[in-house]
């Protein structure tokens, strides 16, 4: 009996062991597909849709007091109305006439007046009912009506407006402090940023729509540099904000590039850093005056660049010094590539010539440019642009049938007569006329046209084909050639200085 106890309890014991082996293994291999756990960065948390909607909507709370509808009419004047002659003669009676005698319509005296309406956006700046809008909103318009999200109706007068920059300035008389937006700063939105439009597109009044910004810096006419968004501009939203997350306006709506007529999901909004320059300068003097310092320019390609000097191919040639004036007294030549101006940099004409018009005419500011590779920094004093830049005009200088002086530049020329030498302000034995340009040659590649005017190659000056002659014949094969020429622009009117380059084969 002893024995077959301890059998028994040996058994239990035997079985006991192995269950506990068998359990420690299968252990080890299920622990064995963790993986370990070690020490690392925080996890990236996703924001929920739920979360992202909460906050435009908090924006959209903050902002929309302010944004208001601005209904405009415009009264067109009708002319007096003859009666029409008949298309088939003075006997006959014109048959138009007929029925409109029939129907009752005028057919002598003064016609009847029209009334044309439009719809727009603005938001208030100011408690004491100041708004900014777009220029063209309030263009010819003989009444502005401006309605609250409160509901409230008023009549707005224009305080002043500025068809460059496409911006207006309007007052309403509310007797009550009015919510106003905020604006931020333009300068720090980059291409990505989340931003809301708000305004009433097609009269839908307090429409939000989201987009990011899409781009920033594009050209648009002098004085315009635009932020490009995808968030859904429709006519109607002209003059609304462009917000960002912190609940600033960054941006007036101005345009779309809409080949249907609606949203195309590209869209304008000027920034509120000019937009509030141009406020400020309206609601205190009610007009808008332009900085200047007296230079004319052009950008260029890298090509060009790198010839003057500008290795990363970035900054903007100055081709003409006004005499006199504060970059020609700041010591600035033709041929000097510009790359800043009062802390901003500078990239193409565009921009350079906003930064300039925003400057405070009489003020002071530091200018950093190149001139042969090496920066330079002067100071000058910035000039009113009305005072400083004259009207320029000028005609198309007529071609001559004599050519000669071809080179191996792909070009032909001859010397300038007296008439062409004043059309482009030139004496003349200064400079060479361009009379056939060859297609795919090296002229042809730099962009010299027919009619154009060579003043300089490489820095030295022409003075005829001879001397055209001699210069290109010193130049090496895959050498840089730098042109510095006059060319006559039809759009403007104008005779302009350009730098143009290529690399002779």
């Amino acid at each position: 009996m002893r024995r077959r106890k301890l059998l028994f309890f040996s058994l239990i014991l035997a079985t006991l062991a192995i269950g506990v082996v068998i359990g420690t293994v299968v252990n080890r291999s299920v622990n064995a597909d963790k993986p370990g756990v070690s020490p690392g960065p925080t996890a990236i948390a996703i924001p929920s849709p739920t979360q992202l909607s909460s906050e435009f909507s908090k924006v959209a709370k903050m902002v929309e007091p302010a944004v208001v509808n601005i209904n405009t009419e415009t009264i067109i004047k009708a002319q007096t109305r003859e009666r029409r002659q008949s298309p088939f003669g003075s006997p006959q009676e014109d048959p138009f006439d007929f029925f409109e005698r029939f129907f009752g319509g005028p057919m002598d005296g003064p016609g009847r007046d029209m009334k044309t309406k439009a719809l727009g956006s603005g938001f208030l700046v100011d408690k004491a009912g100041y708004i900014i809008t777009n220029f063209h909103v309030v263009e010819k318009a003989d009444t502005i009506n401006v309605s609250l999200a409160s509901g409230d109706d008023y009549k707005a007068k224009v305080i002043g407006r500025d068809d460059k920059t496409d911006i207006a300035v309007l007052k309403i008389e509310a007797k009550k402090d009015l919510p106003t937006a905020k604006l931020g700063n333009s300068d720090a939105m980059t291409q990505g940023d989340w931003v809301l439009a708000i305004g009433s597109p097609f009269g839908l009044e307090q429409t939000i729509t989201a987009g990011i910004i899409s781009a920033t810096g594009r050209g648009g006419k002098q004085y315009q540099r635009f932020l490009q968004t995808d968030a859904a501009i429709n006519q109607g939203n002209s003059g609304g904000p462009l917000v960002n997350m912190a609940g600033e306006v960054i941006g007036v709506n101005t345009a779309i590039l809409a080949p249907s007529g609606a949203n195309a999901g590209i869209g304008f909004a000027l920034p509120s850093n000019t937009a509030t320059n141009i406020y400020n300068q309206l609601v205190k003097t009610g007009k808008v005056t332009r900085g200047a310092i007296g230079i004319l320019m052009q950008g260029g390609t890298n090509k060009t660049l790198r010839a003057l000097g500008a290795g990363d191919g970035k900054g903007v040639i100055v081709t003409q010094v006004t005499p006199d004036g504060p970059a020609a007294r700041a010591g600035l030549k033709q041929g000097d590539v510009v790359r800043e101006v009062n802390g901003r940099k500078v990239n193409d004409t565009s921009e350079l010539s906003t930064v300039v018009a925003e400057l405070t005419p009489g003020t002071t500011v530091p200018l950093k440019y190149l001139r042969d590779g090496k920066e330079q920094t002067v100071t000058l004093k910035v000039d009113d642009r009305a005072k400083l830049i004259p009207d320029e005009t000028g005609e198309a200088a007529e071609p001559s049938e004599e050519e000669r002086g071809g080179t191996k530049l792909g070009i032909a020329v001859q010397s300038l007569t007296e008439r062409q030498a004043r059309e482009f302000e030139l004496q003349p034995d200064e400079g060479v006329i361009v009379t056939n340009v060859q297609v795919g040659s090296m002229a042809d590649e730099a962009g010299l046209q027919a009619r154009d005017v060579i003043l300089q190659i490489n820095k030295m000056p022409v003075r005829s084909p001879e001397e055209l002659r001699q210069i290109v014949s010193k130049l090496k094969s895959e050498s840089e050639v730098l042109f510095l020429i006059k060319r006559f622009d039809r759009q403007t009117g104008r005779v302009g200085t350009l730098y143009l380059a290529a690399t002779l084969p």
